[in-house]
């Protein structure tokens, strides 16, 4: 990968599971061979690693030669409410969905409140992939059900279909 990756960028998401896995893994390894790939090869590859904050920082910890390395830090913080709301509307959008306006409404607040009161490892916009296939599967449901199919059901949530 370190090959593939000279005269560019590798970057390596969740990296702290290089460190913390238990057992016999090539965790560690993977770290001692990226290590010396990034001093030999200073001016050839750059390395951006990333992660939730609390266990980046445990990772960054767990040898000498990562904090020497790495001592650039960027946090993202979360999406707002209205930010995962535009994304759950670009969702609808690029695949042909409409809300009614009791929907629209419910997934704003919905989305609103799940900005504010997450969880630790809150996913921002996975969750709203993750909620927006929810929606997909209960409308599908739904619609089976229904007997006067016509194409604008086939593309609108109702309340049933975002209620969570």
């Amino acid at each position: 990968v370190c090959d593939e990756a000279m005269g560019g960028v590798l970057f390596i998401d969740e990296a702290y599971t290089l460190t913390n896995a238990e057992g016999e893994d090539f965790g560690q390894e993977a770290v001692d061979t990226l290590l010396k790939r990034m001093e030999d090869h200073r001016q050839d590859l750059i390395v951006i690693v990333a992660g939730y904050t609390d266990e980046m920082q445990d990772f960054i910890n767990s040898n000498p030669g990562l904090k020497s390395r790495f001592n650039k830090f960027i946090e993202f913080p979360d999406y707002s409410g209205k930010e995962l709301s535009e994304i759950f509307d670009l969702m609808c959008v690029s695949q042909d969905y409409v809300m009614n306006k009791e929907a629209s409404d419910y997934v704003h607040d919905y989305l609103n409140r799940l900005a504010v009161d997450h969880e630790e490892h809150f996913a921002n916009a996975r969750e709203v992939r993750n909620y927006f296939e929810r929606c997909v599967e209960r409308q599908a449901t739904r619609i089976v059900s229904e007997t006067n199919i016509d194409a604008n059901s086939l593309t609108t949530f109702k309340l049933p279909d975002v209620t969570e």
